[in-house]
């Protein structure tokens, strides 16, 4: 098992998510609410199921006695939630950062949201994690296309990759 690799990926998701969170904010509170058909079926749900799942996992992760899934009690504003969602993605990079790894075949258990109880690996649940987010970012560009956001860049990991060979290199 390779620690390094999965910092890699938790400073993927970190630069990922702030991407998306910064599209959140050059849209109007119409475009955030508008019903569409999706996984969820608006912007805003579909960010807050995003930052409701990195924050979990976390909570999972760190032993929180009664981790409680943020999608089934958020009722605050937008600029709350990227607030949210910007403190888990850096935590599961200070999280990553921290773990040792020789505790990442170590299992983990958490609560599936209908209440089941389930157990896989560190390492499983990093993976699990960081594919959530990208499978959900990509639902979250086509939702925002159908309202009428395009002002997109990407967040393919291969574009995260060498925009930070790029960085390197300048210095």
């Amino acid at each position: 098992m390779n620690k390094a690799y999965f910092e890699e990926l938790a400073a993927y998701n970190n630069w990922a998510d702030n991407k998306a969170i910064s599209w959140l904010s050059g849209i109007t509170d119409e475009q955030w609410d508008k019903v569409n058909a999706s996984s969820f079926n608006s912007v805003k749900q579909t960010a807050i199921h995003i930052a409701s799942a990195e924050k979990i996992w976390i909570d999972f992760w760190t032993g929180v006695n009664t981790p409680v899934y943020l999608s089934s009690v958020f009722t605050g504003s937008k600029a709350e939630l990227m607030d949210i969602w910007q403190k888990a993605s850096r935590g599961i990079v200070d999280f990553v950062n921290g773990h040792p790894e020789a505790d990442l075949e170590k299992t983990i258990n958490f609560i599936y949201p209908n209440g089941r109880i389930g157990e896989i690996r560190y390492f499983q649940s990093f993976a699990h994690c960081i594919n959530h987010s990208t499978y959900h970012r990509g639902q979250l560009v086509t939702l925002l296309r159908q309202v009428g956001f395009s002002d997109f860049s990407s967040v393919d990991l291969a574009t995260y990759y060498v925009s930070q060979n790029a960085t390197a290199n300048l210095f």
